[in-house]
C-alpha cells in the first residue's frame, strides 16, 4: 500500500465532509494516496516481486502476466508488460484485464483455465490501482470512497486434489455502465480542453442505484458457487468479499447467513481499491496467519461494467 494515509479528518480539510458522514455510510476511515513518482505500474512491480518470493519462483520462471486495473500507466502499451520488463520476466506473456473492481476474480479465473488446460505452469495475477489520479476532490460522494494499492498472486497446478480453485463464475450487464463510469479519455471523449474542463476524466457513480445491484449479485453468485459444490455457507472458513462498502458487506453476509468471524473486513484503513481490494485482504490474512493451507475460502466481487463474479477454492 503506498504510505500516503488520508485519514478522515484530512478528507475534511479537501471536500465538505465529516468523519461521521464518511464513515456511517462506507465505513471508511482512512484510504492510501499515491505521491509522485508513484504510478500503477510501481506498486504491481513490488507486489509481484512479493508474491514471487513466497511461491519461491524467479520472474523468468513466470508464464503469463495478467494486470486486471482500470488505471494504467498510459493507454499504449499495457500495463502488464511494463511490469515483465521491470520483473525481467522474459519467459511470460503479458496482458490488462478490465473489470474494475471484479478484475482480480476475473483475472483469476482466466488463470485457472490455462492452469487446467495445462498450456501454463507458472501464472502472476495482479489486482493493482491507483484510483487517486481518477477521482474528482469537489464530489464528496466519490472522492471519500477509493484508494491506491496493489496485490499479487501466483497460481499453479496443485499435487493435492483436495486444494485448489473449486468453482469460478463471472459474469456481467453493460445496462448498467452508466451508473459507474468515466465518461472522458476515450476515443468517445478524448482528451480536449473542453472534457477537462467539464471534468470528464473523473469517476461518476449514482451509488444508491449500485448498492441493490451489488448485493444481489454478490449474493446470488455466492449461492451458485456452494449449489455447484453441493456445499453450504457453513462449510465456508472465510468469506472475503470486495471492499466496496461496509454497508454491502454487511448485507450480503446477513443474507447468506454467514458468522461475522469468518467475514473479513479491511475497508476501515483502505477504501475501495477496486481490482487491489480482495489481494490486500488475502495479504492480510496470511501475514497474520488466518489464511492457511486447507482452508476454504469464498471470494465475490462486484464493480463497474457492471461485473460481479465469485471464486470458491480450498487455500
Amino acid at each position: 500500500m503506498p504510505e500516503r494515509v488520508i485519514t478522515n479528518d484530512a478528507m475534511e480539510k479537501i471536500v465538505e465532509t465529516s468523519d461521521e458522514w464518511i464513515t456511517s455510510r462506507t465505513g471508511i476511515r482512512a484510504r492510501h494516496h499515491a505521491v509522485e513518482g508513484e504510478y500503477t505500474s510501481t506498486f504491481a512491480t513490488a507486489a509481484a516481486r512479493l508474491a514471487l518470493s513466497r511461491a519461491n519462483l524467479k520472474p523468468e520462471d513466470l508464464d503469463l502476466i495478467i494486470c486486471a486495473t482500470v488505471c494504467p500507466d498510459q493507454a499504449l502499451p499495457s500495463t502488464a508488460v511494463l511490469i515483465q520488463s521491470q520483473l525481467g520476466a522474459k519467459k511470460a506473456a503479458a496482458f490488462d484485464l478490465v473489470a474494475a473492481c471484479s478484475g482480480f476474480v476475473y483475472g483469476l479465473t482466466v488463470a485457472s483455465q490455462f492452469i487446467s488446460t495445462g498450456l501454463y505452469q507458472n501464472i502472476l495475477v495482479i489486482g493493482v490501482e491507483v484510483l487517486s489520479r481518477y477521482v474528482d476532490f469537489t464530489d464528496r460522494t466519490t472522492c471519500v470512497l477509493f484508494g491506491d494499492g496493489a496485490g499479487a498472486a501466483i497460481v499453479q497446478r496443485s499435487t493435492d486434489a483436495n486444494r485448489g480453485v473449486l468453482a469460478t463464475r463471472i459474469q456481467s450487464d453493460g445496462d448498467f455502465a452508466p451508473v459507474l463510469y468515466i465518461p472522458g479519455g476515450g476515443t468517445k471523449i478524448p482528451a480536449s480542453h473542453d472534457s477537462v474542463d467539464g471534468r470528464q476524466h473523473f469517476i461518476k457513480m449514482k451509488g444508491n442505484e449500485l448498492f441493490k445491484v451489488a448485493v444481489r449479485s454478490m449474493e446470488d453468485t455466492a449461492r451458485q458457487l456452494l449449489d455447484e459444490q453441493k456445499m453450504t455457507i457453513n462449510d465456508i472458513d472465510l468469506f472475503v468479499p470486495h471492499q466496496a462498502n461496509q454497508r454491502i458487506t454487511d448485507a450480503v453476509a446477513e443474507r447468506l447467513g454467514v458468522s461475522l468471524e469468518k467475514v473479513y473486513s479491511n475497508i476501515a484503513h483502505t477504501g475501495n481499491t477496486s481490482a487491489a481490494s480482495i489481494p490486500i485482504c488475502l495479504d492480510e490474512l496470511v501475514e497474520s496467519g488466518r489464511l492457511t493451507p486447507g482452508t476454504t475460502l469464498l471470494m465475490t466481487s462486484f464493480g463497474a461494467g457492471v461485473t460481479w463474479g465469485g471464486i470458491l477454492m480450498r487455500w
